[in-house]
């Protein structure tokens, strides 16, 4: 059987105790193995012991494809031998800049039994960040679609570029592979030459931090592939579940809640693609396909309630949020309509989930929950780096080190970024950069941020890296960047501009400022309201962003607008 034993007796251990956590959490400890493949180690497990039941469902408008475990382990072993004919060896970089479609976990699971190492990227990534997830990830081959051939022509890849989507009607864009050449190795066996660590490097993930450019987190064979035991509990996952979670490829939670968790507890993966979202769609999909758990960013269901969720029908069992805090009242919405409570969770990019409320626990009004099993959690303060019972900086102790927990931060592919891992690893624990306090039972609840990195629509934006666009329009002298409340999205990027000189404080003005950032940023990034006017600074001339994060948060409502407030909607673009 190639089920891991120790992975499996763990996870045994949660499912047992699923609805009991006070037992969960003192008597869980993560199993500590020197080798392990989570495609060979577990995956294959699942492809034996159930080879007929659904490991993924991709539904993409009238098109719906299903794959077996059993298949999918086929599939995913004929990819891996094209990985290794293509010069592909353990350690080495694969960039995938991949949609919700099915070669997508084909090819996680390919690299992950070839043993090398997965950079994920959003398909809605600029060029600049393209090239540097290239440049310094090592990124030796790329997967993408062959339709999107063009928006890759600027990068040149050792290995060269995969063609996902080819057909006969549609021939390979010039100097791309075919992936349809992975077909006749389907039949050659599951298994590839050599081990794996439970050390060696496996992903490596780009996220946003407080500098220009986005940092490089570094996850192992075990911190996501087993880590993701943590997460399976907060969700309450079951063997023969149908798991339906909304997240783009690219993104940490992609990993969390449509590869790692769901296969660990021996669920299906469903995946919803969509080209614009409705709610009414995603509804009868719920009902349609008989979804048993859920889990959906804020902005989502904070949608969802605007129809009349009590008239649909439907089987879930588990309703979860990530990413951010929920309303109270979208809450109370949820639980009068279906009679189900909407279970929060935290986590980062940089580990799995950290706290949660899981099945069974009394859940508290705005709390995020308790630390999961495998966490022990303290609260220090920022300004003092004392540990305090009641409100702090939320950080993971490291004796013993949570599995789960990144291998650190990387410069660039292979050289360890020495000051970041300073900071987050300073006196021996793991700072999280989050505030949180802690009520007498242990329940925290999220207060801010430790830095100024916020989230708008689920995703985490760095205020630099936005400003650094401003300031290339030959209109802006100076800008800063906070989250102004938005009634969907939580919040949306908002810029205070000092215009240079020779630049009138208006509309024209403003349009052409929106105009530039739409150009030169992702969709997610971009700045959707802007204001003309001073930055307060302190002595030494850096910005006060703190001053205008409350400024916005001050206002009355999340629909006031500011008088001199321009927005992205106000302009045809």
């Amino acid at each position: 059987m190639a089920f891991n034993p120790h992975v499996r007796a763990a996870r045994d251990f949660l499912l047992q105790h699923r609805d009991n956590y006070e037992i969960a959490y003192a008597g869980f400890s993560w199993p500590e193995l020197p080798i392990y493949n989570f495609a060979t180690d577990w995956f294959d497990g699942l492809a034996e012991e159930n080879p007929d039941g659904i490991a993924l469902w991709v539904i993409d408008g009238p098109d719906e494809t299903k794959l077996t475990f059993a298949e999918l382990a086929a599939r995913s072993a004929a990819a891996a031998h094209l990985l290794a004919e293509l010069g592909l060896r353990r350690g080495d970089r694969l960039l995938m800049v991949l949609g919700n479609c099915v070669p997508l976990w084909e090819l996680m699971l390919a690299a992950i039994r070839l043993g090398a190492v997965i950079i994920p990227a959003t398909p809605q990534l600029s060029a600049a960040d393209l090239a540097d997830r290239v440049e310094r990830g090592e990124a030796k081959l790329l997967v993408a679609a062959g339709a999107e051939a063009e928006r890759f022509a600027h990068l040149s890849l050792p290995l060269g570029k995969l063609a996902i989507g080819v057909t006969d009607e549609e021939p390979t864009p010039e100097d791309w592979i075919d992936y349809r050449r992975a077909d006749p190795y389907l039949g050659a066996g599951l298994h590839l030459p050599g081990c794996s660590r439970a050390n060696d490097l496996t992903l490596l993930y780009f996220t946003s931090g407080t500098t220009a450019l986005p940092k490089l987190v570094q996850h192992t064979q075990v911190s996501y592939p087993i880590g993701h035991l943590s997460t399976m509990y907060w969700m309450g996952l079951q063997p023969g579940d149908i798991h339906l979670n909304i997240s783009s490829p690219g993104w940490a939670k992609h990993a969390w809640s449509n590869v790692f968790t769901p296969w660990l507890a021996g669920a299906t993966v469903l995946v919803f693609n969509y080209a614009r979202f409705d709610p009414q769609e995603l509804l009868a999909v719920l009902e349609r396909t008989g979804v048993t758990t859920f889990c959906a960013p804020p902005t989502v269901w904070r949608m969802l309630v605007q129809t009349d969720l009590a008239a649909a029908t439907h089987s879930l069992r588990e309703v979860l949020s990530a990413g951010e805090p929920l309303n109270p009242e979208v809450i109370d919405q949820v639980r009068t309509a279906w009679g189900l409570t909407i279970r929060d969770g935290y986590g980062q990019t940089e580990t799995t989930a950290q706290v949660g409320n899981p099945p069974g626990a009394e859940v508290r009004s705005g709390s995020m929950g308790r630390p999961l099993p495998g966490y022990q959690v303290v609260l220090i303060d920022p300004a003092t780096g004392e540990e305090r019972p009641d409100e702090g900086e939320l950080c993971l102790t490291l004796d013993p080190r949570p599995t789960p927990l990144m291998l650190g931060y990387a410069e660039r592919a292979g050289v360890p970024d020495d000051a970041l891992n300073a900071t987050a690893f300073e006196g021996g624990v793991y700072h999280t950069g989050d505030v949180v306090s802690r009520d007498a039972d242990g329940y925290l609840t999220f207060v801010g941020r430790a830095d100024d990195v916020f989230k708008a629509s689920d995703y985490r934006i760095s205020p630099f890296e936005l400003e650094s666009v401003l300031i290339e329009h030959p209109a802006v002298a100076e800008a800063a960047v906070v989250p102004a409340p938005d009634p969907v999205r939580l919040a949306v990027p908002k810029a205070y501009v000092i215009l240079a000189a020779g630049y009138a404080p208006d509309a024209e003005t403003a349009k052409s400022i929106l105009a530039y950032c739409r150009e030169h940023l992702a969709p997610y990034k971009r700045i959707r309201r802007l204001e003309f006017s001073e930055l307060p600074k302190t002595i030494s001339g850096k910005i006060r962003r703190v001053e205008l994060r409350r400024a916005e948060e001050s206002r009355s409502g999340p629909g006031e607008r500011p008088a001199g407030e321009f927005r992205l909607s106000d302009f045809e673009l």
